[in-house]
């Protein structure tokens, strides 16, 4: 672990120990055990900064996991295949990406509860700070609360649609369903009422905490989307704020893009503008390359753990990378593998092992095959969502392998810290609005934004750029960073077919409220659809 990140990963465990980490529900309402007080804590800078530790210890659960799952295997860019009966896992998955999802499924009460509990965390660490006297710490250390609160909202706006809100902790009487537009003017308004407090300071001392840029980030993100989030465009909104963050010059594009991805990275990279820290060992929960890696690979990458590997590359998705230049071509595992020396990476299984398909007289023969993975991803049963479960079944699928492997975890924990937003997403999302009808701004334009993101990809430039090449551009850039449902949705591309998926019904665009939470809180109204 690099100097930087052990300091921020240590400060992130001494908060966590400030304050009594919490757990709730959609209730809002769960009352901490703190010995903690108003009248002795918290009083310093530092306190102020101690005492939101559970706030972004609740926060970095999920995404790690099953949000991550969520909003990756709902599109057409990956898939997490069953295999022999393996991973369909009462169809948690599988219907993720067929759009067949109900209810029932346990990954929705996942993200719920995770959204709902940083919320919940965050109403209660504010109701301590009610009767702290007032001081410079004190504005910014609410502001920066309220941020990831409405950060939290804004996510639950986006997967649920229609959700209740809460402002104060043991509020009882806000259980109801709100509509998407009143989240979105909750969300718009906090924000911007937070942003004279936030710090504008970008450094190893605000890394994993909002800033000014944050909040600008996020209010980009929702008034490009506005049009589907409340049926009103508000392009221009989008623009102004792309321009506040690079305006500012605080933000870059690294020169390495794969880098940015690395166990080692954090404060340094300057095309973070919120990521959340993670450590193999002190601060866990992410662990993408278990979904991702062959079990074979364990030992050119020195993992203490054997891969899973049931998440697969969609082959049309794999298609928009298309510049043989570009170097986030090499995010992906294709075609045969190798050892870091150049020795092939051999597997010893039986004839039938390899291929259940085998008629010959020898099924137990053994044979060597060197481990290469292959584009075409084929059903042996739909129904089922499986693939087989010989070897070559499981090297099926190109693999990404942008959030590189931490060999220094002792577990299948990862150090990589996990951006939410970007500066690159920033010039992608100024370059669409004005294609969709923004006046361009400081000498700005779709093709200059867009070529800034590719020279860094060392892709070739393009002459023209229209909304389709938008969309590929995001796709290249961002890929399993989750926002290809969002991206799909806002291009009206999320019905379309993929894989063996056929439903085109648009109110699966957003996901059911989980009926655990509508039997804890009858309040809730279930969306349209489910």
């Amino acid at each position: 672990m690099n100097r930087i990140k052990q300091h921020i990963v240590f400060s992130f465990l001494a908060a966590c120990m400030a304050l009594v980490a919490l757990q709730s529900c959609t209730k809002l309402d769960v009352v901490p055990v703190s010995t903690l007080t108003p009248a002795n804590f918290p009083k310093t800078p530092a306190q102020f900064v101690a005492a939101t530790g559970p706030i972004y210890t609740t926060f970095r659960g999920t995404p790690g996991r099953n949000l991550w799952l969520t909003l990756n295997l709902s599109t057409d860019e990956n898939v997490l295949v069953a295999r022999g009966g393996n991973w369909l896992d009462g169809g948690t998955y599988s219907t993720l990406n067929l759009h067949t999802y109900t209810p029932d499924n346990t990954i929705f009460e996942d993200d719920w509860t995770w959204g709902f509990s940083t919320i919940s965390t965050c109403n209660q660490v504010l109701s301590l700070f009610s009767s702290v006297a007032e001081s410079a710490a004190k504005d910014q250390t609410v502001a920066e609360i309220k941020t990831m609160r409405a950060m939290a909202y804004f996510y639950m706006m986006d997967l649920f649609g229609n959700v209740p809100i809460s402002k104060s902790f043991g509020d009882t009487t806000n259980l109801g369903t709100q509509t998407r537009a009143q989240v979105f003017a909750f969300v718009e308004s906090e924000l911007l009422a937070q942003i004279p407090n936030l710090s504008s300071t970008v450094d190893v001392s605000t890394y994993g905490r909002p800033t000014k840029y944050l909040a600008y980030t996020i209010l980009a993100k929702m008034y490009l989307n506005a049009a589907y989030y409340i049926g009103t465009p508000r392009y221009q909104d989008a623009v102004t704020m792309c321009d506040n963050v690079i305006k500012d010059n605080k933000y870059a594009l690294d020169a390495d893009y794969l880098g940015m991805f690395r166990p080692n990275n954090g404060p340094q990279i300057k095309d973070f503008i919120f990521a959340i820290p993670y450590d193999g060992n002190l601060a866990q929960g992410q662990y993408y390359a278990r979904w991702t890696l062959h079990p074979a690979l364990k030992t050119k990458y020195s993992l203490p753990y054997a891969p899973d590997g049931p998440m697969y590359t969609f082959p049309t998705y794999y298609a928009l990378f298309n510049d043989a230049n570009d170097v986030r071509k090499k995010q992906y595992l294709t075609g045969k593998q190798y050892y870091n020396d150049g020795t092939p990476i051999m597997i010893t299984t039986t004839n039938k092992g390899l291929d259940d398909n085998y008629s010959g007289s020898d099924p137990g023969g053994v044979v060597k095959h060197q481990l290469e993975f292959t584009p075409d991803i084929i059903w042996r049963n739909k129904a089922t969502f499986d693939i087989g479960n010989d070897e070559l079944a499981n090297e099926e699928g190109y693999r990404n392998n942008k959030f590189y492997p931490d060999s220094t975890s002792t577990s299948r924990n990862q150090g990589n810290d996990v951006p939410m937003f970007r500066y690159a997403d920033i010039l992608l999302m100024k370059a669409e609005a004005i294609l969709r009808g923004a006046t361009a701004t400081n000498g700005d334009s779709p093709l200059t934004l867009v070529n800034q993101v590719r020279s860094r990809a060392k892709a070739a430039s393009l002459g023209s750029v229209a909304l389709s090449d938008i969309l590929d551009e995001r796709g290249r850039e961002f890929a399993v960073e989750w926002w290809r449902r969002n991206d799909l949705i806002r291009f009206g591309q999320f019905e379309k077919a993929w894989g063996i998926k056929t439903d085109a019904d648009p109110n699966h665009r957003i996901f059911p409220i989980p009926n655990p939470e509508i039997q804890l809180n009858p309040k809730l109204k279930q969306n349209p659809g489910y």
